[in-house]
């Protein structure tokens, strides 16, 4: 999928990365500095003069089928809650170089970070990857701590994928419509790691949103980064519910399967869940 003309122009996608940032922080799903969002632009914008200040970087990994593409990137440390009220101090735009190895980092002259967020290279090689298969010109990564989902992920019995789709997915109709691929789930991997980075893509490519065992989310949206935002949020809230059932017993019923199907029938999703 791609984004059509008009496109939209930077302090469109700034003020969608700022509201991103605040409705995970709302949701608690980003204490302190926790968090991190990317996109990856490929039209032309104009960012010098939010952006003036200007450095060579190495990339954390080649990303060829990124050459000449924008990535703006959240600065390590910095608050997701901060970014919409100051956009440029929080942010970088790194020009991705023609041989995908390296590129110019913009920042501004406020800019409030030494470096871009610890998750660079997972963020950095799905683009690439989605880039590569899709050739869309628009795609967002977010990645949060949402506390339901976190902490289902340290129980054994939810690090299963079907298992875990299917008790996440029976709580609301709207669950299923929203996430047809289910959650993706890995184990626990080192945060920052060239293994997690690897089983992230992997699993990113077969579902839009996935679980990092006890660590956190990555979702990811070719449409806007407040959707990636609504996938994490359509999970945490799942999460929720089942942990309010864990706490009460497991008195609860929710969705049957078969009810889960007739609901895939009426909204015509594709789905491998139920």
């Amino acid at each position: 999928m791609a984004i059509p003309e008009p496109f939209p122009e930077l302090d469109e996608i700034l003020a969608s990365i700022g509201e991103g940032g605040t409705r995970i922080a709302t949701i608690d799903a980003a204490e302190g500095a926790a968090g991190n969002i990317s996109v990856c632009i490929g039209w032309p914008i104009e960012i010098r003069r939010r952006f003036p200040v200007t450095e060579e970087i190495r990339l954390p990994q080649p990303a060829p089928h990124l050459a000449g593409r924008l990535m703006i990137v959240t600065g390590s440390g910095r608050r997701l809650r901060d970014i919409a009220a100051d956009p440029a101090a929080n942010l970088g735009v790194v020009r991705v170089g023609d041989d995908g190895t390296g590129g110019m980092l913009h920042t501004s002259p406020r800019r409030l970070f030494d470096r871009l967020t610890s998750e660079w290279n997972s963020h950095l090689a799905v683009h690439d990857d989605t880039v590569a298969r899709t050739g869309t010109n628009f795609h967002a990564v977010v990645h949060a701590q949402p506390p339901h989902l976190t902490y289902l992920s340290h129980l054994p019995a939810y690090r299963d994928e079907t298992s875990l789709s299917r008790r996440l997915l029976r709580w609301e109709p709207e669950t299923i419509i929203n996430l047809p691929a289910g959650i993706g789930v890995l184990p626990f991997m080192l945060p920052g790691s060239q293994t997690l980075m690897e089983a992230n893509v992997e699993s990113l490519r077969r579902h839009r949103i996935v679980l990092w065992s006890k660590h956190g989310v990555m979702s990811r949206s070719d449409i806007s980064v407040t959707r990636a935002v609504d996938r994490l949020e359509y999970a945490e809230t799942a999460a929720r519910y089942e942990h309010m059932d864990l706490a009460n017993g497991e008195r609860a019923e929710g969705l049957t399967l078969d009810e889960m199907r007739a609901v895939v029938e009426a909204f015509d999703v594709t789905t491998t869940i139920v």
